[in-house]
């Protein structure tokens, strides 16, 4: 993944070194947030998710139908 230099703002590449994270190749700002590190997820937590509603596969399955907008159909849905 790639992403923004939280230092200066510089885009950022994946470092290929054994430091796993990405780096910034115009002040060397190191980082690890898209890689998720520290964020391990007991099985508790797993559990809770499994019986929380907004991952009933209806609920996710309605998060990828089309919104019924017609003002996006009337324009062509794109702003120019």
């Amino acid at each position: 993944m790639r992403c923004s230099c939280k230092a200066c703002g510089t885009y950022m590449i994946q470092a290929d070194s054994d430091i796993l994270g990405c780096v910034c190749p115009e002040c060397g700002y190191r980082c690890r947030d898209c890689l998720g590190t520290d964020t391990v997820v007991s099985r508790d937590q797993l559990r809770f998710l499994a019986s929380d509603p907004r991952f009933a596969p209806e609920n996710l399955a309605a998060s990828f139908e089309p919104e019924d907008d017609e003002d996006w159909f009337e324009d062509g849905g794109y702003e120019r």
